[in-house]
């Protein structure tokens, strides 16, 4: 299976799928074995290919009769000898059903998602899918997580426009680019669980760098901005976290890290999300794309599994949610 076959591959399954009248069984049968993993945000987690579609895409297309695609990046990359195509964007559609008990609107609505698919010969293999769940429930006025740090802002493609790699990269742009990332992340660990300045981020990032995080953590600029509006709170809540395991590959000018789970930590701090500390160890979904200009990264395209943290520390915020929906009263502090 080669790099650029399995962009075909990922291409020619989702223009079936969101194809109007497409039949989902069908389609997914065709495109996937029936042992495929698939690896998505709480709450519908592991699923095999008959549970995907029963649990997740069904739904979705019955919430959303005419849902549709805006794709902002597609990158391909090996990693440890597998094929990955990685996918961020946005689902734009008319919410006229309830899903996952967050009532419609009537209105155009906006779903923010991150899918990395493994593919072999046999076809698609592994899906890791991430959404904004919280997003939607801001778009419908039930959302139960306090305010934002950062912006809460649409996210936009790529400043450069052009984060659909269609076509082959340089190779060897696409190891210059994977070489920072991996550089930065480990820069990330030399955290000294005291200042923001032991990591001395401003090596690899921009000073005018944009980071896109979900609702719930919001978008920040610069880096005095990311700092501020996330990364202090973030490290402080969780100083031994740590990478437990990892997809990760680059293709010219862009990259992609991927886990279901991604990372562990224990929140032995408070002050992120609202939450008091917990002291507990806890693992968290997380998907990233970035974009390289020169030496340095400028932008950094970030989906956290904000539900799924919640729910390991103690606290069902869909639960939250309905009682916010009916008028419930429920405590502004998260306990």
């Amino acid at each position: 299976m080669k790099m650029q076959e399995a962009k075909y591959h990922v291409q020619q399954w989702r223009q079936e799928l969101f194809t109007a009248g497409a039949d989902i069984h069908k389609v997914m049968a065709k495109h996937w074995p029936a042992e495929a993993r698939f690896k998505i945000a709480y709450p519908f987690d592991n699923q095999d290919r008959d549970g995907a579609i029963e649990n997740y895409f069904g739904p979705l297309f019955e919430s959303f009769t005419d849902i549709a695609r805006r794709e902002d990046i597609m990158v391909t990359g090996e990693d440890e000898g597998a094929i990955w195509v990685g996918i961020t964007g946005h689902y734009e559609m008319s919410f006229c059903q309830p899903w996952l008990g967050i009532p419609a609107t009537g209105k155009r609505a906006t779903l923010r998602f991150g899918e990395v698919y493994q593919v072999d010969d046999s076809g698609l293999v592994e899906a890791q899918i991430l959404i904004d769940i919280p997003m939607l429930m801001a778009q419908a006025g039930v959302n139960p997580l306090p305010p934002s740090l950062g912006s809460d802002l649409f996210v936009p493609s790529p400043a450069t426009q052009d984060g659909m790699l269609y076509d082959p990269q340089s190779p060897e742009d696409s190891k210059t680019t994977l070489t920072l990332v991996n550089d930065m992340l480990a820069g990330l660990m030399e955290f000294d669980g005291k200042t923001l300045e032991s990591m001395a981020i401003e090596r690899f990032w921009h000073p005018n760098m944009n980071w896109y995080g979900p609702c719930g953590i919001g978008t920040t600029r610069g880096i005095a901005g990311f700092q501020q509006g996330h990364q202090h709170d973030f490290v402080m809540a969780f100083p031994d976290r740590d990478v437990i395991t990892d997809v990760r590959f680059a293709e010219g000018n862009y990259a992609v890290s991927s886990g279901v789970p991604s990372m562990s930590g224990t929140q032995s701090g408070g002050g992120w999300l609202g939450m008091p500390a917990t002291n507990k160890k806890i693992t968290m979904n997380v998907m990233d794309w970035w974009r390289r200009d020169g030496d340095l990264l400028v932008e950094n395209w970030v989906l956290i599994d904000i539900l799924d943290i919640y729910r390991q520390l103690g606290v069902d915020m869909l639960e939250r949610m309905r009682k916010l929906q009916a008028g419930s009263a429920i405590s502004p502090s998260i306990s």
